[in-house]
């Protein structure tokens, strides 16, 4: 069987995997949680070194 040609005959069998749908779409959600959280993570992050750059210049400012 090659890997380029797998067909299913429902979208049932589809959804089910052969058996390993609970691995399969479990991993998938936990790469999709995983990813959205690193996004998540970046944005804060972004935000907090900008509100930290403006109270750098506001110190200054004042100086």
């Amino acid at each position: 069987m090659s890997l380029l040609n797998i067909h299913w005959s429902s979208w049932s069998d589809f959804w089910a995997m052969g058996g390993y749908a609970m691995y399969v779409w479990g991993s998938m959600g936990v790469s999709f949680a995983l990813m959205a959280w690193e996004v998540w993570l970046v944005r804060a992050a972004h935000r907090r070194t900008l509100s930290e750059i403006a109270q750098m210049h506001a110190i200054n400012d004042t100086e």
